[in-house]
């Protein structure tokens, strides 16, 4: 059932949205061992920060690994170090699932464009809610049966499926990030910043820093592009101030009101 709800709640609502640290805490109080939850959620959280899902594209789904790893954790005794490494290729596997749901949620897209041109809102109300299915169902189903079969059965399904299916996925999981950004990028001030995009990506592909690092460099340039900005504003407020003041003494000398 959680597993079904945050994926849900990650698109929607968004009150846990896309945090394995809050998913861990709650799979931690239903297991009863809250402090596994935390430290698996934690160290998942790490692996995801400042990583979103935005325009469509798939990112590993550490959410669901963490609710796998600490439920592993808890029911075997093995440990945080055991969990973590079971946690990773479920997310992994996660990244296939999540472009599938995407695929399957298509066709109640279509739907939805097609009744709406009819103006029937009954239909196009109820598509949408069938929509939620495809997405809790891909995160409940694995969860489901990697709890009832054990862990070997993560592995195995990794390993067994079909060269041509993970390629295909693989490669609609490629392109949707290229989708998203362009998406982005058409709705972000771009030219304004072009500089900057160009500095962060001879900093990525050239000097090869880590995006650590890259992030790092961004924040600097953000604060000078603020400070700057603040530095700008508050010129201009004085230049304002003090064309208002001439022109109020101005008048007042053409008036005869002036006194030297």
């Amino acid at each position: 059932m959680l597993a079904f709800w945050m994926i849900i709640d990650q698109i929607t609502v968004g009150i846990l949205c896309n945090y394995p640290l809050l998913i861990g805490f709650v799979a931690g109080i239903i297991m009863g061992d809250l402090k596994t939850g935390l430290v698996v959620g934690a160290t998942l959280q790490l692996m995801v920060l400042g990583v979103g899902t935005y325009g469509g594209a798939s990112m590993p789904d550490f959410m669901t690994g963490a609710i796998i790893g600490t439920a592993y954790a808890v029911m075997t005794n093995k440990g945080i170090d055991f969990a973590i490494g079971l946690a990773v290729p479920v997310g992994l596997l996660m990244v296939q699932l999540d472009v599938l749901a995407r695929f399957i949620n298509t066709f109640f897209l279509h739907r939805v464009d097609k009744y709406i041109q009819q103006g029937n809102d009954k239909k196009v109300a109820h598509n949408i809610v069938y929509g939620v299915f495809p997405w809790g169902l891909s995160r409940a189903i694995p969860v489901f049966i990697m709890l009832i079969v054990g862990s070997k059965f993560v592995k195995s399904v990794v390993n067994a499926l079909p060269q041509w299916l993970t390629t295909g996925l693989s490669t609609a999981g490629g392109i949707l990030p290229v989708v998203g950004i362009a998406i982005l990028l058409r709705f972000l001030p771009t030219k304004r910043f072009l500089a900057y995009f160009i500095i962060g990506f001879v900093a990525a592909a050239y000097l090869k820093i880590p995006m650590l690092g890259i992030a790092l460099v961004g924040a600097a340039m953000a604060l000078i592009y603020y400070n700057r900005d603040a530095t700008s504003q508050i010129e201009n407020n004085e230049n304002v101030a003090t064309k208002k003041k001439s022109l109020k003494e101005e008048n007042e000398y053409d008036n005869g009101e002036y006194e030297d």
